[in-house]
């Protein structure tokens, strides 16, 4: 605590990233990165950008991305809206949608974790909405605020949901999206992870029929780009237009030469990514039924990553079963929160990677097993 911070920097509590290691060789399956490299053209865009012309200021409004995503999501360029990652992007939307003095915003209990850092960054009041006993959204909930007194400043949903990975219907969403819209409030969709989902779709069919619906993507997960930091909103043109009314007020230029050139080529590329994307599916799918296997509990994940409980199986907690997978060289994700502190976030890495994990799972629960017995 310095002397020298103001009020907003002593009160707020900041988002914790998932562990960097540099000390040492892990298996990161901690940050959700995908385990495949970038589309061929992406590299290759990226070294042709980089060039003489670093000198220059990027160009300000991303066209070329614009509508190289516009074509890829079936929207207008004016309805995109690019920024260094989905967390600049989602930190924009709170600024531009949400108010300081106005009803609280809704979001789950156990979702992303940056949501609640939004909202006291911005001084808006908010109220958490409990999952279900299963870790699933309750739709219902919502619409009971809209719908009775209290009302609501707008919705923020991550779906699929993380850290669960678990996803609501199309028609759910439609359902709090209507809503909103009635009490003219914005519903954000937060979609990160929607390219790994098999069983639900993604919102964009929505935007046609909902003006106050905004979409969040990333081609962190997605387009195996982590490392550039691109993010993007879908959404009408009121709402793009009030991101851009933020993102100029604090700097115009926020898309850089390099991300611009790669970002471009990877949204043009959707046949490269679909197939590695589906690849991801097909692990995900593996490793969870060889942890169910073993006894862990698992939630139906349509995310890049599962929610799996060692109690079960061995009766050994989350804590100390992250404990012991980092002893042998492999990084999970672990939340020490009330309902989910048994729970390992657990991204899908090569399948090499996911089997040598399986093995280390398996040691663990033994071991434990052994000394029980």
């Amino acid at each position: 605590m310095s002397e020298y911070w103001n009020e907003r920097v002593k009160n707020i509590t900041p988002y914790v990233p998932g562990e960097q290691p540099r000390d040492r060789q892990f298996v990161k399956l901690n940050t959700n990165e995908n385990p495949y490299p970038p589309s061929p053209k992406v590299i290759e865009a990226i070294q042709k950008a980089a060039a003489e012309t670093l000198r220059l200021y990027p160009e300000p409004a991303s066209t070329d991305f614009r509508e190289a995503a516009a074509a890829r999501y079936g929207v207008a360029p004016g309805q995109v809206f690019p920024g260094n990652g989905s967390d600049e992007v989602l930190a924009f939307a709170f600024a531009a949608f949400f108010e300081s003095d106005g009803k609280p915003i809704l979001f789950p209990d156990i979702t992303y974790s940056f949501y609640p850092v939004y909202a006291d960054l911005w001084d808006i009041p908010f109220k958490t909405i409990p999952l279900r006993e299963d870790f699933s959204i309750d739709p219902g909930a919502y619409l009971s605020f809209f719908e009775g007194p209290e009302n609501s400043g707008g919705v923020i949903l991550s779906n699929p949901n993380a850290p669960t990975g678990m996803a609501l219907p199309l028609e759910d969403i439609k359902r709090i999206a209507e809503a909103a819209e009635r009490n003219k409030k914005v519903f954000i969709v937060d979609e990160a992870y929607i390219a790994f989902a098999d069983k639900t779709g993604t919102a964009l069919p929505l935007l046609k029929e909902f003006p106050n619906l905004l979409i969040i993507r990333t081609l962190s997960k997605e387009a195996s780009l982590a490392g550039l930091r691109v993010g993007f909103a879908l959404g009408s043109d009121p709402l793009i237009e009030g991101l851009c009314r933020i993102r100029d007020s604090f700097n115009s230029y926020t898309m850089d030469r390099l991300a611009q050139a790669g970002a471009t080529a990877a949204v043009a590329d959707a046949p490269y990514y679909d197939e590695i994307n589906k690849r991801i599916i097909t692990t995900r799918g593996r490793v969870s039924a060889a942890l169910e296997a073993m006894g862990f509990t698992v939630l139906p994940s349509q995310a890049n990553f599962i929610f799996a409980s060692p109690t079960a199986a061995c009766g050994k907690n989350g804590k100390d079963f992250f404990a012991a997978l980092r002893e042998r060289g492999f990084l999970v994700r672990h939340f020490n929160k009330p309902r989910i502190a048994d729970y390992l976030r657990i991204s899908m890495g090569t399948d090499e990677d996911m089997d040598a994990f399986l093995e280390a799972c398996k040691e663990i629960r033994n071991e434990e097993l052994g000394m029980r017995s």
